[in-house]
């Protein structure tokens, strides 16, 4: 498995090594081990969750707060997204800072979201099945989150805004400005 550092510092890019025959492929998706080597995360996931959704959906942009953050490992099962990760790290100096990437079932490249980053993704396929690790379990006193939109964010989602199916949640978010964030 290849391990990538990204411009904000924690963000890692897995892809793995694809091993493709007659039968079909098998790749390995997880080692802790290989994440150790590389100076990644290290404390054992406690969850898995999975979502299914149709093109254009948004989704995020979200996070836990301390003391129960929640740090993902994200891939897509089927289709593809434009995963999104923010920092939300007040003393970053990366702070504010987005990163991209498409994570497909094509490319089977994934996204590591440490502590301390809001996480979202749209849809660019028809449909996509995305599928993610947590390190803690989902804790709704801690839940925060910020607006999509936020013009001192900046994110281009790679989707039509104006076609955008998000939630009544994620659209009355507040400005990352305005979140309750303990980061």
């Amino acid at each position: 498995m290849k391990v990538t550092t990204t411009p904000l510092e924690g963000l890692l890019v897995l892809e793995p090594t694809v091993h493709k025959d007659s039968r079909g492929y098998f790749f390995e998706s997880y080692n802790k081990q290989t994440l150790e080597n590389a100076g990644g995360y290290i404390t054992p996931f406690v969850q898995d969750n999975q979502a299914r959704s149709v093109k254009n959906v948004l989704r995020g942009l979200h996070y836990q707060n301390l003391p129960v953050p929640q740090a993902k490992l994200i891939r897509a099962l089927e289709g593809s997204i434009w995963d999104v990760a923010v920092d939300i790290r007040k003393n970053s100096k990366t702070y504010k800072q987005w990163f991209g990437i498409e994570l497909s079932a094509e490319n089977k490249l994934q996204l590591l979201i440490p502590h301390g980053f809001a996480h979202g993704y749209a849809v660019l396929s028809d449909t996509a099945e995305v599928f993610y690790k947590c390190d803690n379990f989902y804790n709704k006193p801690t839940e925060g989150g910020c607006l999509f939109s936020d013009p001192e964010i900046g994110v281009d989602w790679k989707i039509d805004i104006s076609k955008a199916i998000v939630s009544d949640k994620d659209i009355n978010q507040p400005f990352l400005k305005d979140a309750w964030n303990t980061f």
